[in-house]
C-alpha cells in the first residue's frame, strides 16, 4: 500500500518525484509505523493531540502521521496544535494558514510562557527545563479540554540518544525519553512516533517538501547548550564510524538488568551456586 504515490493525503502534494526523496518518504513511514505497533501506542477510536512545534521534526510528524490514518493504517482522530508561547517576532500566521490549507483540524493556543521563564531564569542560564515544563502543562490542559486520550510530540531518535547521554553525563542514571509513557496523573499518554526515525530523515524531508519551518528562537540562541555538545560528541562519533548512532540505539533496545549494578532490578544477592555436580550428585 505504501507503494502506491498517486493517492496521498495533501501534505505530500508537490512531493519531489525523485528516487531518492521516494525512498525517504517510505523509510519514514515504515519506521513511523513501526514505532506505534511496537511500543503498542494506538487505542482504537482515540483521539490523538499532534503537537506542531513548526520545526523540521514536528512536520515530519504532522505528515507522517496524516499518511497513515490516510492509508487507513492508523485509527485514531487527529487534532494539530501549536502552543503560541509568545516569542518575540513569531510569525503566528504562519501555521494556521498552512494548516488550514491543508484541510488539517486544529487548535492554535496563545499563553506567554516566554516571559515567565526570561523572567524566572538568571541570566547565563539555560531555558529548556523550564519552558518544557510550561509547555507541558498546558499541552496536558488542552488535550483534556479537546477530550484527547494522547499528547503526541516529534522526538526522534537522536534526541532520545542525546537524552540518555545528558542523563549518562550529567544527571547520573540511565535513561532517556520513552517512547510511550503516562502523565503523572495518569489521565494522559505521551507517545513519540518518531522514535525511530533520524533527525537528518526529518531535515531532508521537511526541507523537500518547502514546509514553513519556524525556528526556536527562545532556546536556540543560547551557546553551549549541554544538549548541543552532546550532539556534537554524536556527530564526530558517526563521522568517524558511520552508523554508531543506530548501533547506540539499538543498544538502548538491548537492556541486560544482570550486568549493570542496580540492585534494584537485579537481585545480585540472591544468586546461588549450583551445588550438584554435573551428574546430579552434591559436590564434595
Amino acid at each position: 500500500m505504501l507503494d502506491d504515490l498517486d493517492d496521498i493525503h495533501p501534505l505530500f502534494h508537490g512531493a519531489p518525484k525523485t528516487t531518492e526523496f521516494r525512498k525517504l518518504r517510505k523509510r519514514i513511514l515504515r519506521q513511523t509505523r513501526e514505532a506505534i505497533e511496537e511500543y503498542g501506542m494506538v487505542e482504537r477510536g482515540a483521539r490523538w493531540l499532534v503537537c506542531l512545534s513548526g520545526g523540521k521534526d514536528s512536520y515530519t510528524l504532522l505528515a507522517a502521521l496524516y499518511e497513515l490514518k490516510w492509508r487507513g493504517l492508523l485509527p485514531v482522530d487527529l487534532l494539530a496544535c501549536n502552543l503560541d508561547q509568545g516569542q518575540p517576532g513569531f510569525p503566528a500566521t504562519v501555521l494556521p494558514e498552512f494548516l488550514t490549507r491543508m484541510g488539517v483540524p486544529h487548535r492554535i493556543e496563545y499563553q506567554d510562557t516566554y516571559s515567565i521563564v526570561t523572567d524566572k531564569v538568571p541570566e547565563g542560564r539555560t531555558y529548556c527545563a523550564l519552558c518544557s515544563r510550561l509547555r507541558r502543562g498546558n499541552l496536558y490542559r488542552i488535550a483534556r479540554e479537546e477530550g484527547c486520550s494522547s499528547v503526541v510530540l516529534g522526538h526522534h531518535r537522536d534526541d532520545i540518544l542525546e537524552t540518555f547521554f545528558m542523563n549518562l553525563f550529567h544527571g547520573g542514571r540511565l535513561a532517556t525519553m520513552p517512547p510511550r509513557l503516562l502523565n503523572e496523573d495518569r489521565d494522559l499518554f505521551v507517545c513519540r512516533p518518531l522514535a525511530h526515525v533520524a533527525e537528518d530523515d526529518c531535515d531532508r524531508f521537511a526541507r523537500a517538501m518547502n514546509y514553513p519551518i519556524i525556528p526556536c528562537d527562545l532556546c536556540g540562541s543560547q551557546d553551549g547548550l549541554q544538549r548541543q555538545q552532546v550532539k556534537e560528541m554524536l556527530n564526530g562519533w558517526e563521522r568517524n564510524r558511520p552508523g554508531r548512532r543506530q548501533v547506540l540505539f539499538r543498544a538502548l533496545t538491548n537492556v541486560r538488568p544482570s550486568h549493570l549494578l542496580d540492585q534494584r532490578m537485579f537481585d545480585f544477592a540472591g544468586l546461588m551456586r549450583d551445588t550438584t555436580g554435573p551428574d546430579g550428585a552434591a559436590d564434595t
